[in-house]
């Protein structure tokens, strides 16, 4: 699916890396996993306008008022790792993590979670292949993620790449010879991130996939991008590796084409809603696993007229809270994030509960009522 683009990265006000010091510095926030609360967590992935905006602090509140307690943020390595460091240098260049620091504070002051989904690798560790290309050596993933828990102590959830089942954010998913090799490389890819962000922080959690709704299965002849679908990509991942430790799986079960309803049945292997559980049951069998959780780290539905191959806002508020009451009816789904909170210029998604002049869509009210109605 198409992303927020990364156009340009603010720096946040110094007055949230302050607070988030403080917090560093005091004792480490409890969290919903280790105190009693929801089985489902919702929240909102909107980077622009949680991060970056003038009036981020605003949006988060308004988030909050939906009842939202988790949202999800990029950390792209390749931009905030823009040369190779020196021995005893941190692996990052501090003043790129201001803004997510302020993000930080912000959200634990509003008791919401935040999930880091680490994704990019920088042109020095991979010889300038792209960010969609793994690192050469997955050594130099593994201190970053390390040394990005270190510094965030009160965030406990994480998920390793972003949609590894596509070429747009892993490459290259099939060699010369047609063979699928994306599973092996992220395999080693998510291994380094997992032992680093564990080494800092033993109680994280960490999940692995993060997968695209579908894909093809071959190499492509034309000029759409080389995909797996998500349940063949873990089946060969499972074979690959099946000793891998993780604390969930993340999916984005987008419908396989963007009008369709939530409980539309798509055909396996691909994976939208109405087929997560047998997703669910196929990872336990092919990891040797007993109830895997999901974690639902993006799904959305565009909207016209802003999108003009969207639907009806009213049709997209009946979608939103159906989403959510499918998803909340499967206990292993235990996390269930909305992709976009307000539609951003420089998103190319129009799936905003709020327009881009910040005015609620009929979804706005529908979902909180939703969140409400599973008691998140």
């Amino acid at each position: 699916m198409r992303r927020a683009t990364a156009a340009f990265l603010a720096l946040a006000a110094l007055g949230g890396l302050v607070l988030v010091v403080a917090l560093m510095r005091g004792e480490r926030a409890e969290t919903p996993e280790t105190t009693p609360g929801p089985r489902l967590v919702v929240g909102f992935f909107d980077d622009a306008n949680f991060r970056w905006r003038p009036d981020r602090a605003r949006m988060l509140d308004r988030a909050q008022r939906t009842g939202a307690r988790v949202v999800r943020a990029f950390i792209r390595w390749h931009l905030t790792a823009l040369s190779e460091p020196k021995p005893g240098e941190l692996p990052f260049y501090e003043p790129r993590l201001y803004e997510i620091d302020e993000l930080v504070a912000n959200a634990n002051a509003r008791g919401i979670e935040v999930l880091f989904s680490i994704w990019g690798t920088p042109e020095w560790a991979n010889g300038g292949r792209g960010p969609n290309y793994a690192p050469d050596d997955p050594d130099d993933l593994r201190r970053f993620a390390h040394a990005l828990a270190a510094r965030y102590p009160t965030v406990r959830r994480y998920a390793v790449w972003n949609e590894p089942n596509t070429e747009q954010f892993l490459a290259p998913q099939f060699d010369a010879q047609g063979r699928s090799v994306a599973p092996a490389i992220y395999a080693r890819l998510y291994r380094a991130a997992y032992e680093g962000i564990k080494e800092a922080r033993p109680d994280a959690l960490v999940a692995i996939g993060e997968t695209s709704s579908h894909g093809r299965d071959a190499p492509s002849r034309g000029r759409a991008q080389d995909t797996h679908s998500p349940a063949r990509f873990a089946r060969l991942l499972a074979e690959q590796e099946p000793a891998l430790e993780f604390d969930a799986w993340g999916h984005h079960p987008y419908p396989v084409k963007g009008r369709q309803a939530p409980d539309h049945a798509s055909r396996w292997p691909s994976v939208t809603l109405t087929c997560l559980e047998r997703f669910g049951e196929a990872i336990d069998h092919w990891f040797g696993r007993d109830d895997t959780p999901l974690w639902i780290t993006e799904y959305a539905h565009e909207s016209i007229p802003e999108e003009p191959h969207g639907i009806p806002p009213e049709l997209q508020a009946t979608y939103a809270a159906r989403a959510l009451e499918l998803a909340a009816g499967l206990p292993r789904v235990r996390m269930f994030v909305w992709f976009t909170f307000r539609d951003d210029q420089t998103n190319a998604w129009q799936s905003g509960l709020l327009d881009g002049r910040g005015r609620p869509r009929p979804a706005y009210e529908r979902f909180a009522a939703a969140i409400g109605a599973i008691g998140s």
